[in-house]
């Protein structure tokens, strides 16, 4: 189930960045930028038990979708259909994974 949802998120990834080129606007450009702008902290302890790192995916990707929701808002705002329409298929696949997610870490 992890190995599909990394793969889903990177597609996402790729989806984003070329979005964000075809309206003229600029990628993230380093390590650095990215931890600028990041808004979902990561994680780095030296062990995190797998019911633990269920609940903390589930936590991320229920943030993400909020996340989502004001790129949804702001890209509606600014009249880009196309890309309120893409942040929807985004919202959808984030809610699925958190719905996985906190349902695998019930049993764990």
């Amino acid at each position: 189930m992890l190995a599909e949802q990394a793969t889903q998120i990177l597609g996402t990834t790729d989806a984003i960045a070329e979005r964000v080129r075809k309206i003229g606007a600029t990628t993230l450009r380093s390590i650095g930028h990215v931890a600028r702008l990041q808004r979902i902290e990561d994680n780095d302890a030296d062990f995190v038990s797998s019911k633990a790192m269920l609940a903390e995916l589930h936590r991320d990707n229920l943030k993400y979708v909020e996340l989502l929701r004001e790129a949804k808002e702001a890209a509606e705002a600014a009249g880009d259909n196309a890309t309120a329409g893409m942040i929807d298929e985004w919202t959808d696949l984030a809610e699925e994974r958190a719905w996985f997610l906190f349902e695998s870490g019930r049993g764990a």
